[in-house]
């Protein structure tokens, strides 16, 4: 019998509402035995069944919640389902389904990339797997579902097997400062056989050598996909393109394919700068496209000094706040990025700006953007606003599940 878990009065608004997550001071009291990682039955003060989900008393996060269906027993007590094989099973053949439907079909091909498991937002909570071409990368961010996860990506093969797709091997990525909160050591490794962790991927057209052991996050940023695109239409023989923040040379590489004339790709890694390099060439792009190691904060009024304009300029930053307690901090450093690259574009030109974090809201980032224009003395007009690929869907029930803001401005010299 599993235990169950009693909610203060008043408490769970949030989990009633369709959230996930129960806090620890939300909770009343425990019946039952259990260990940290199992799944517990919960229901509010008055005793009204609410669900299921994982228990780890190492997290703030209490409670994740993994169901909310009910049967009664002969008592007419009522009790959350069992999460076995067949319940995981038909998680990920939803979250596949889903994907099937909202994505382009080279996408969900055998050799596509996409983010398979997204979490909250799929209803496995802490989990995401992203799918390069053959490969799997997993990373796991809570107890509970670290000790379904073998099971998870048992079905996630045999989910994709049955559509023709294989898949090669698979690599953990579960090295997130979360799992400390959860009481859980940092992972990475092979799942199974080793492979070659150097993973070449094709996205709109574009070639990239994936490093899913040592690149950022789990290789490769797949939520830009479609934002990348989208860069395509604003492309001329003559444009000149300024790439900060280009990681692998994602943007970069898309601007350039799509017809710019010239693209400076720049980081402040050289190890993704390297694979930057190493993108350009698989893509025969050396002519148009160079990549450069620099601090964009540093290159930004260097090159503003020396009088340099372009025709677009790109910013998308990793996120400068990860917390509540910084975003003072985040809003300085995107509002100078934004003020800096407004004043190198040419008049007419485009300004395309990201934020990832999603403690800058979308309020937020908008109205850091518009001071920054006024302070730059620029008009911007907004061409397009765009948000995350679609196979990271955002759960309105869940505020975490939408993070990314992508804006595209037309800039205009006030004169």
């Amino acid at each position: 019998m599993r235990a169950r878990v009693t909610l203060k009065k008043g408490e769970g608004r949030t989990v009633k509402a369709g959230g996930a997550w129960i806090f620890d001071n939300e909770i009343a009291k425990i019946n039952g035995e259990f260990n940290d990682g199992d799944i517990v039955d919960i229901e509010t003060f008055e005793g009204n069944f609410v669900g299921c989900g994982f228990i780890n008393r190492n997290s703030k996060i209490r409670i994740r919640l993994m169901s909310r269906d009910r049967f009664a027993d002969e008592d007419g007590v009522k009790h959350g389902v069992e999460i076995d094989k067949d319940f995981l099973k038909m998680r990920v053949r939803n979250a596949w389904e889903y994907r099937k439907k909202v994505m382009e079909p080279c996408d969900t091909s055998a050799g596509g990339s996409l983010r398979l498991i997204f979490g909250e937002a799929d209803y496995l909570p802490g989990l995401t797997v992203d799918k390069f071409n053959d490969v799997l990368v997993v990373e796991s961010l809570a107890l509970g579902i670290d000790r379904l996860k073998g099971t998870i990506l048992e079905c996630i093969k045999e989910v994709l097997l049955e559509d023709g797709i294989s898949i090669r091997g698979i690599y953990e990525r579960s090295e997130a400062k979360e799992r400390d909160l959860e009481g859980m050591p940092k992972v990475k490794g092979f799942i199974g056989p080793e492979f070659d962790t150097n993973v070449q991927i094709v996205e709109n057209g574009i070639k990239y050598i994936v490093d899913v052991k040592d690149g950022q996050k789990t290789g490769f940023f797949l939520d830009q996909k479609y934002n990348r695109k989208a860069i395509w239409k604003l492309m001329r023989p003559e444009s000149s393109v300024l790439d900060c923040f280009t990681h692998t040379g994602s943007f970069g590489l898309n601007a350039a394919k799509a017809g710019a004339g010239s693209v400076l790709s720049v980081d402040a890694s050289e190890l993704a700068i390297e694979q930057a390099k190493e993108n350009v060439r698989l893509n025969g792009l050396e002519d148009k496209m160079t990549c450069e190691v620099w601090d964009v904060f540093e290159l930004l009024p260097k090159l503003e000094e020396e009088g340099k304009k372009f025709d677009v300029v790109i910013l998308d930053p990793p996120a400068f706040t990860k917390s509540r307690a910084s975003i003072k901090k985040a809003v300085t450093g995107y509002k100078e990025i934004n003020l800096r690259g407004m004043r190198l574009v040419k008049d007419g030109g485009f300004l395309i700006s990201a934020s990832c974090s999603h403690f800058m809201d979308p309020e937020l980032f908008a109205d850091t953007i518009r001071k920054a224009s006024r302070d730059a003395h620029v008009r911007l007009r907004q061409v397009e606003f765009r948000t995350q690929a679609p196979d990271h869907p955002i759960a309105w029930s869940s505020d975490e599940s939408y993070y990314l803001k992508f804006y595209i401005f037309q800039v205009v010299t006030e004169k």
